[in-house]
């Protein structure tokens, strides 16, 4: 009776815990039968009960190809079965995504949003005259309106253009300027205009007097 006991460190790795020894038990003996047209019999079998374990999903074709996909895969790419689908490789397995690049090169400046840096970027592209002149105080009047949102007090112009300059690269640098940002109390009154009201409670003495 002891001699029947298997442990886990006799049992082969278990490559999708999802599915449970049992799936991986019938799997590798798919592998082993010789006959190519009982071993494809056994597949299909295999791919149906792995289906079972999710019915509202077994007949859609992605979900299909999802299970072809973990059976070879299961199998350690072993399985020498026709698949209605194209078999992964290893190699397909193992491939590493394209590193994604992060959209906010200046996390520092976060509160700007990514917005105000995609604006830098164009007015960095635009010849210089009176249209690229008002885009950047445009643009410098919003980082100004964003500073005021997270800070919620008071911010030297001198700040902003030296944060506009650091976000252009460089490339835009109007801090001798003799023209003024709008006021921090305007930028501030305009933030508040489209704040969210906060519904106002009817006292005791009010609902008293209503009832008369």
């Amino acid at each position: 009776m002891t001699n029947e006991l298997e442990y886990n460190s006799e049992r082969s790795h278990l490559i999708i815990p999802e599915y449970g020894r049992h799936i991986q038990k019938m799997v590798e003996h798919a592998v082993e039968i010789a006959d190519d047209t009982e071993r494809n019999r056994v597949a299909k079998a295999i791919i149906s009960v792995m289906g079972n374990m999710n019915p509202h999903l077994r007949d859609v074709p992605d979900f299909q190809h999802k299970l072809w996909d973990q059976l070879f895969i299961i199998s350690d790419f072993k399985l020498d079965v026709d698949s209605p689908f194209p078999k992964p490789s290893r190699e397909m397995l193992e491939e590493r995504p394209d590193r994604m690049d992060y959209p906010q090169n200046f996390p520092k400046y976060r509160f700007y949003g990514n917005n105000i840096k995609r604006m830098i970027d164009v007015a960095n592209k635009w010849e210089d005259g009176p249209e690229k002149e008002g885009l950047i105080f445009t643009i410098a009047n919003h980082m100004k309106k964003s500073y005021l949102s997270w800070n919620k007090d008071t911010v030297d112009d001198k700040v902003i253009f030296d944060h506009l300059r650091e976000l252009s690269g460089g490339r835009i640098d109007v801090k001798h300027t003799e023209e003024d940002l709008s006021d921090s109390s305007d930028l501030l009154r305009g933030n508040k205009k489209y704040a969210p009201k906060k519904p106002v409670k009817k006292t005791h003495r009010a609902r008293s007097r209503k009832r008369y």
